[in-house]
């Protein structure tokens, strides 16, 4: 594990604070156990990081990383994933200047910054000192990855599966959430981290969307049948949307994890997939049966429910997202929660009740 909690953070965050790029350091800025210092993002600069995204974490907001190095932190996050996983040339000119301020670097794009000519140039300047910067490109296959064989299917623990209606809608949320909720009740509860936010706040996981087709339901399986042994419930963090046209995630994510249960993850009120409307978005009840269908596949997976609906109601107010709770729990049938604003104690039961019925 190379970011460890003793780090001080800097999260750059250029345009992701209010946008849907930011997802990485939003989830970070939630969920890291420890210090973030500074957030980089120069449309918001100076505001309040609580106001705008409701994040109970009292972090300075600064235009630049010259700005950042004021706050001391000695690790740079890359949280922002722009469009085609490429840094704007300006951007990575202040990741550039943050290293050679000494300043490590976590980095979840598909761009590997250690093979950037200046960065790698500093990085050899700087090599044998004790306190010498390192680049960690977790969005990387592992070594030693083998194809799936269906053995999570053997587990006695819940192997849950968070599925959603689109991408960046909650899955890693709902599943962090849970997981938390389920290890305050005592539960042998673990958590499958297969993105890059999800890695950088456990420190491990798999970047699925780095491996090769062929191996991508192995890599799923070796880190659930690791994480399984011994626990009672496996959260694994979803990827994607079946509804999604350039979505390939959910099918490895079925095989390898065997799942037991399936959370689907909708954000409140959208009707289309986000910028493409020409993709809609079909009734929930349509969405959950395709997702039973694909982790049953005629029996050839372990058949899995979706027994509940974890819904995204950021943005709405407290009257708003209440009525829309109601209005999917009467559209599914299901338990619906917005695990992030009230918790998702009446998901973590519904699981819980299904495992007693099993």
């Amino acid at each position: 594990m190379l970011l460890t909690p003793d780090h001080r953070v800097a999260v750059l965050l250029h345009g992701g604070v209010n946008g849907i790029d930011g997802k990485t350091g939003l989830a970070l800025l939630r969920y890291r156990k420890g210090t973030i210092v500074v957030v980089i993002d120069q449309d918001t600069a100076g505001q309040s990081l609580g106001d705008l995204t409701g994040i109970d974490r009292s972090v300075p907001i600064v235009a630049s990383v010259a700005d950042a190095l004021a706050h001391n932190p000695d690790v740079l996050v890359i949280g922002i994933a722009p469009l085609g996983g490429q840094l704007p040339l300006p951007w990575l000119k202040e990741v550039r200047q943050a290293v050679a301020a000494g300043l490590s670097v976590v980095n979840g794009l598909h761009q590997l910054l250690a093979l950037d000519p200046e960065i790698a140039a500093l990085l050899a300047t700087a090599a044998g000192s004790p306190s010498a910067p390192w680049v960690w490109d977790l969005r990387q296959e592992p070594p030693g990855l083998t194809t799936a064989t269906a053995a999570a299917r053997n587990l006695s623990c819940r192997r849950v599966l968070t599925v959603g209606t689109d991408m960046a809608v909650g899955k890693m949320s709902t599943g962090l959430e849970l997981n938390r909720l389920a290890q305050d009740r005592g539960l042998r509860s673990r958590f499958v981290a297969t993105g890059q936010a999800g890695i950088m706040i456990c420190g491990e996981g798999i970047p699925l969307d780095a491996v090769r087709v062929d191996f991508a339901a192995g890599s799923v399986e070796a880190q659930v049948l690791r994480q399984g042994a011994g626990a009672d419930v496996v959260w694994i963090e979803g990827q994607g949307s079946l509804l999604h046209p350039s979505s390939t995630a959910p099918l490895p994510l079925v095989r390898g994890s065997q799942p037991t249960h399936l959370l689907l993850v909708h954000r409140a009120g959208q009707a289309h997939i986000y910028k493409r409307p020409e993709c809609p978005i079909p009734p929930l009840p349509q969405v959950i049966a395709l997702y039973e269908a694909l982790a049953s596949s005629a029996g050839a997976f372990t058949p899995a429910p979706v027994v509940g609906i974890a819904l995204n109601t950021f943005g709405l107010s407290v009257a708003e997202a209440q009525a829309a709770l109601a209005h999917t729990e009467s559209e599914t049938g299901l338990p619906c929660a917005d695990v992030v604003r009230w918790g998702g104690e009446v998901l973590l039961d519904a699981i819980l009740q299904q495992q007693q019925l099993d």
